[in-house]
């Protein structure tokens, strides 16, 4: 029993290396293990987005929809930098799993160059981009301006998040979750304390019958983006270090390889990655879609379908924070040949997302008039936000299926059919559906549309976990 108590991560992590035997309290302690640190880092996280969007939003309707205008654009860059990362963290899972840390650390240094070598190029892209795409997604004269400098911002940004995306994958497929979800975490404060110098101007608050200067710069909806980008510089630089030299099976220091990259690695990572730049992006696509659906309601709408989205994600971080664990359980497990044990993670990591985002619905259903009061003064952006917030909670369970399903399916290298279902989902149910109900139901159809989307997303996701193939690609 002693021993038992004494198992961590790590002596439980060895055992699917070595193939030994592992029981179902071991199992669901290491999913546990796993997933806890992650989950409350998205939680933590989405807090902290909280108190962002409120410092925003207290800049009035404007401010918030010049953010809300762009904001699917800025989904779609940084999708498409998890996937480049995603193609070569899952190799290194599949390397651990089978014992060879040292090919491991190859594709690691590969990876360095090619990966953060894309992220420029996206940044890149996004600031050439810039000064038009306001007027494409179909904003108004009101906050075009304003939501082009935004993203020229955020674009500057990419190549630092590119980095932060794959530090944070290395680890997670090494098994430490715990330090990519504290430099999420440091992120997010960081992201609130630097909005809260840059956002607001220089001002004096009486406490404790003294007067307080509280020194700012006033910059609005331009400081926001200043205060992400600056956040996003400090998580990436120690998420690196913690990679690099720390790390137990990762760190470079360990031995020496090459940087270049080399068609080997960058072939696995396309196969892993490709679909799933593709789904990422046909499926941003289709979130810019929706933002074009939305932006002709008025920016009342937009505001609130902003809001909506950044509540909602109480929802649905935390299933991707599971979706973290069971990509790296079952990468490992892939990696180590054990078919079985790999669907028995997959079963377990996605009941214990669907439980886990069934509780966070029932809250946001309960919550969101008060979510919506500390984020907005706006009466008109509260009511319609607590509406479409109560649609999209009966939506939660299976949204956590479609999440966690897909996590697991990407630790199988099983990326190409599950991106067409994604797509299938989107472009087939959702956008169709939301420019119907849009009609006549304003911004509430459109969420009745995610909503419907959501539970047929999650129902196929399902199917294929249960009689699909995906399971194929794992040999001996």
């Amino acid at each position: 029993m002693a021993a038992k108590i004494r198992e961590t991560k790590d002596d439980l992590l060895l055992l699917i290396r070595q193939g030994r035997p592992m029981t179902t309290a071991q199992q669901l302690r290491l999913v546990l293990q796993l997933s806890t640190p992650a989950i409350l880092a998205q939680v933590t996280t989405t807090m902290m987005q909280y108190i962002d969007a409120s410092m925003v939003g207290s800049q009035g309707a404007n401010a918030s929809a010049s953010i809300g205008l762009v904001e699917s654009t800025t989904w779609l860059m940084g999708s498409l930098c998890s996937c480049a990362a995603a193609g070569y963290y899952v190799q290194v899972a599949h390397r651990l799993g089978a014992n060879d840390d040292k090919e491991a650390r190859s594709v690691l240094r590969q990876a360095l160059a090619a990966v953060i070598g894309f992220g420029c190029v996206m940044g890149l892209i996004g600031i050439i981009i810039s000064p038009w795409l306001p007027i494409w997604l179909g904003g108004n004269d009101d906050i075009n301006a304003t939501a082009s400098i935004y993203f020229a911002i955020f674009s500057l940004g990419i190549p630092v998040f590119q980095t932060s995306m794959l530090g944070s994958g290395m680890l997670r497929s090494s098994g430490n979750m715990v330090i990519p979800s504290a430099m999420n975490v440091l992120m997010m404060t960081l992201d609130v304390i630097f909005n809260f110098f840059l956002i607001f101007p220089s001002r004096t608050v009486e406490y404790g019958g003294i007067e307080w200067f509280i020194p700012g710069a006033g910059l609005s909806v331009i400081g926001a983006a200043i205060g992400t980008v600056c956040a996003e510089v400090v998580a990436a630089a120690l998420l690196m270090y913690f990679l690099c030299f720390k790390s137990r099976d990762l760190r470079l220091t360990i031995d020496k390889g090459s940087f270049k990259p080399s068609w080997n690695y960058i072939r696995k990572a396309i196969y892993i990655g490709g679909p799933m730049s593709v789904q990422r992006f046909l499926m941003s696509s289709a979130y810019i879609a929706t933002t074009v659906i939305v932006a002709p309601i008025g920016t009342i709408a937009i505001a609130a379908h902003s809001f909506g989205i950044v509540i909602e994600s109480l929802c649905y971080m935390p299933g991707y924070g599971i979706s973290d664990a069971a990509t790296t359980l079952v990468g490992q497990s892939v990696g180590a040949g054990r078919k079985l044990l790999s669907k028995k993670f997959a079963y377990m990591t996605v009941a214990l997302g669907m439980v886990v985002m069934a509780i966070m619905g029932i809250v946001m259903y309960i919550g969101a008039p008060m979510f919506l009061s500390i984020m907005t003064p706006v009466e008109e952006v509260r009511q319609l936000g607590t509406t479409i917030l109560r649609i999209e909670a009966f939506a939660e369970p299976m949204f956590a299926a479609s999440i966690v399903c897909y996590g697991v399916f990407v630790g199988a290298s099983d990326t190409l059919i599950p991106s067409g279902m994604n797509l299938l989902s989107m472009w087939a149910v959702r956008i169709p559906l939301s420019a119907v109900l849009a009609i006549t139901l304003g911004l509430q159809g459109v969420w009745i549309a995610m909503c419907a989307e959501l539970c047929f997303r999650g129902v196929i996701f399902l199917c294929r976990l249960r009689w699909g193939n995906w399971m194929n690609k794992i040999e001996k």
